[in-house]
């Protein structure tokens, strides 16, 4: 192997016979009788006296006497080294002819073997490495052919050794490499499968704690609703109490008014009976206008006989106290059924009626307009606002301080200079109705609270009004029949009436019957409500104006029996303490013709709906008042009330108005 150390060049050594090399042309040594094995322990010592010289080590140094083999591969002998030559050969070889010349040709001639083409290399390729020796030494002098092809296989030989050898290494290092390699790989991979295994343990012992986080999570939050369910079930108790004592206690005030009235319909009879001489006059003489009146009226073209008369209709109670009503009733005389012959009579309603519907919507978009320029030139976020007066809104209940608290809240929203006042004012008037359809919405306090905050805002009331009518077309009042000239399908006609559409799919009759429901309660309850020290501006002279709007032009069905009955149960009773025998008279056309109206259609499905109307004319329910008209001072469980957005919460049961019609 080469060194990576600059070679130094060695002087030559050549070996000299300390006496004359020719006597008479035959060549002389010191000892003729020098065999082979001498030579080559000469060689060797001389190779080591180099070696010890010479401070950079030799290409190869041998540690084993030199042997030479013959052509078949046997050992040759350690005799003197000889070389015979024929008369044939001498003749061949002019370079010896000149050395002999003039002796005898049957002389032997002894040669000296010379190895000055060998030199000591650390690589087989010249072109790649230098010698380490530049001046290589001659060992002898020049040899014949066969000593020549004799060292040639013999350094073929340590050359195919050598390479034997290197391939030998080699293949130890590749092997060394490989095995190396394995190794790291198989640490790599003992490594990653140890990180695996940590990672998976890390996991597992995460998941186990989270467990134990959400077992003792699920432990505290069923021993907290427990705790809940007791606390419920204890304020129910006391309610259920409360309202027992208060079942009680109207009992014993209905039974002391009933002997009230029954005494004082004792002595009505007896005042009766001395009027009832004078009374018959009368009645004789008003028998004859009518049939003069009668007679009159069959000589112009005949009105629909279920249409009630707007005079008699909108006309006071008396003629001292009724300026306003006459006022009105003149002019609810020109209001008429738009009753569009191209239409087919789709369109039921009163012209009247209409007009203020379109008035009201037209405010209604124009404020939607300003309020959109608003939010896309304010960066502000006025959704907070919005998810305020929401919930203020679903936390009203029927009790004197929440609806005043309540108000008074939205007024100072509606104050805040932060937010525009017609964003407050559009979204109150949304969120009110839509909080309607919830199950426990309070229709006569929601109508307090309106009628504190539209006496202080009155602008606010009409887009309220509008937002329900834009809700429910019955609230207007109009309704709108079926033609399939005009309907591609019923689908078509049912979105038209307030149908919702949910993923392609139509709601229910029943719900939409629910919700028509609340919405006429919500309006029932908004125009019956009269709060000491504010105005109504939409208040009783509207709700008139309604029910005769809705006997002149509705025809009866599902839909519009559903609402009349809401409406009645919670507007009849203020209807009839203020026009008392008018409003008797319209319950008396409900009676004759309304009800006769959906009778006469023998539809199982108005059957229950019929049965509640008629229940509440013949069992007089509108002289009693509906529950939840009068706030009540306070909640004897106030302290203890859910919020209103706990799904669990449910109100009490006198805002509930269930029905068995839908």
């Amino acid at each position: 192997m080469g060194s990576n150390k600059p070679p130094q060049i060695m002087e030559v050594v050549k070996l000299q016979i300390p006496c004359p090399r020719s006597v008479n042309g035959i060549g002389l040594e010191p000892d003729p009788d020098w065999s082979f094995r001498t030579l080559l322990s000469e060689l060797d010592a001389l190779e080591k006296k180099l070696n010890i010289s010479s401070s950079v080590p030799l290409p190869f140094t041998k540690n084993k006497s030199r042997e030479f083999y013959g052509e078949k591969g046997t050992k040759r002998s350690s005799n003197t080294f000889v070389m015979k030559i024929s008369d044939d050969e001498f003749e061949d070889s002019e370079s010896e002819n000149e050395e002999v010349h003039g002796h005898d040709r049957g002389l032997v001639k002894v040669a000296r073997f010379n190895c000055d083409e060998i030199y000591f290399s650390g690589s087989d390729n010249d072109s790649d490495d230098k010698p380490c020796l530049e001046v290589q030494p001659y060992l002898m002098n020049e040899v014949g052919l066969v000593e020549s092809g004799l060292h040639e296989l013999t350094h073929e030989h340590q050359l195919g050794v050598k390479e034997e050898i290197r391939n030998a290494i080699s293949a130890l290092e590749t092997d060394l490499t490989n095995e190396s390699e394995e190794s790291s790989s198989a640490h790599t991979k003992v490594e990653k499968y140890r990180a695996a295994r940590r990672e998976v343990e890390r996991k597992f012992d995460v998941q186990y704690q989270r467990r134990i986080a959400e077992g003792l999570d699920n432990h505290l939050t069923a021993v907290q609703r427990h705790h809940e369910l007791k606390s419920q079930i204890e304020e129910r108790r006391i309610r259920n109490d409360a309202a027992h004592e208060e079942a009680k206690r109207r009992e014993k005030a209905l039974q002391e008014e009933r002997l009230r009235q029954e005494k004082a319909k004792a002595e009505a009879e007896a005042k009766l009976k001395a009027e009832e001489a004078n009374r018959i006059a009368l009645e004789a003489k008003r028998i004859a206008e009518k049939e003069a009146a009668e007679k009159e009226a069959a000589k112009a073209p005949k009105a629909p006989t279920s249409e009630v008369p707007q005079t008699a209709a909108l006309r006071g109670p008396n003629a001292t106290s009724s300026g306003s009503l006459i006022a009105q009733s003149k002019g609810s005389e020109n209001d008429k059924t738009n009753k569009s012959q191209s239409a087919g009579n789709m369109l039921r309603a009163a012209e009247s009626a209409l007009n203020l519907e379109r008035e009201r919507l037209q405010k209604l978009k124009e404020l939607e307009g300003i309020n959109q320029s608003l939010r896309s030139s304010s960066n502000e976020d006025f959704g907070s606002t919005e998810r305020h007066i929401a919930r203020l809104i679903r936390q009203i209940r029927g009790t004197k301080d929440n609806v005043t608290t309540k108000a008074t809240e939205l007024v100072k929203i509606f104050n805040n200079p932060r937010c525009p006042q017609a964003i407050s004012i559009a979204s109150f008037a949304k969120k009110m109705v839509s909080h309607c359809e919830s199950p426990d919405n309070a229709p006569f306090a929601c109508g307090h609270v309106i009628i504190l905050v539209t006496s202080q805002f009155p602008q606010a009331m009409d887009l309220l009004v509008a937002e329900l009518q834009r809700a429910c077309i019955y609230t207007v009042p109009k309704h709108i029949s079926y033609s399939k000239s005009a309907f591609d399908s019923k689908e078509a006609y049912w979105k038209v009436l307030g149908y919702r559409e949910d993923d392609g799919k139509i709601e229910s009759k029943k719900d939409y019957l629910k919700r028509l429901e609340s919405y006429m309660r919500l309006y029932g309850a908004l125009v019956q409500t009269e709060v000491a020290g504010r105005q109504n501006i939409h208040g009783l002279k509207e709700g008139w104006a309604w029910l005769a709007r809705f006997l002149n032009a509705l025809p009866a069905n599902i839909y519009t029996a559903v609402a009349l009955n809401a409406f009645l149960q919670t507007a009849g009773f203020a209807l009839y303490r203020k026009y008392k025998s008018q409003f008797m008279k319209l319950l008396n056309i409900v009676s004759e013709n309304f009800l006769n109206a959906l009778r006469s259609q023998e539809d199982p499905e108005l059957r229950p709906i019929t049965a509640d109307i008629q229940s509440y004319l013949e069992d007089k329910k509108f002289l009693l008042e509906p529950e939840g008209r009068t706030l009540q001072d306070s909640l004897l469980s106030s302290v203890m009330v859910p919020d209103a957005t706990d799904s669990d919460y449910r109100a009490p049961s006198f805002y509930q108005h269930s029905r068995n019609y839908y």
